[in-house]
């Protein structure tokens, strides 16, 4: 029997805004909108770049990004970048603040982390 194979995994975040969490990723992360709906009252979004992709949707809870339960486990996504040192200089020149700045981690990797306007974490990198 041939194994299936899988091709991504994609995050899905609640957002307070899904318009103002689109225009963060469009125009300081460099993606692009994929999908989105309805029109004028944005509830759910899908936007990508390159083989990354993310699910933004509003609804009845607040946004809960892991860091506000426990500190140490601060992630919400993992993004493997081959060349974090060149994405990190592309978003410092569109303004992004980091969170955690470009360096070689204690667990391995080398990359950065920033966190959208919900606070979610997001670190991109990649092994050392």
């Amino acid at each position: 029997m041939t194994r299936a194979v899988l091709e991504r995994m994609c995050p899905f975040f609640i957002a307070s805004n899904v318009a103002r969490s689109i225009a963060f990723y469009r125009d300081k992360l460099g993606f692009e909108v994929w999908y989105q709906e309805p029109g004028e009252d944005l509830f759910f979004a899908i936007v990508g770049r390159d083989g990354a992709q993310l699910f933004l949707k509003s609804g009845y809870a607040e946004p809960l990004p892991n860091a506000t339960r426990d500190p140490a486990m601060r992630w919400d996504a993992y993004v493997l970048a081959p060349d974090p040192d060149a994405l990190a200089a592309e978003f410092a020149d569109r303004g992004i603040v980091f969170s955690m700045p470009l360096e070689d981690t204690h667990d391995g990797l080398r990359g950065f982390e920033l966190q959208d306007p919900d606070g979610y974490v997001i670190f991109f990198g990649r092994p050392k």
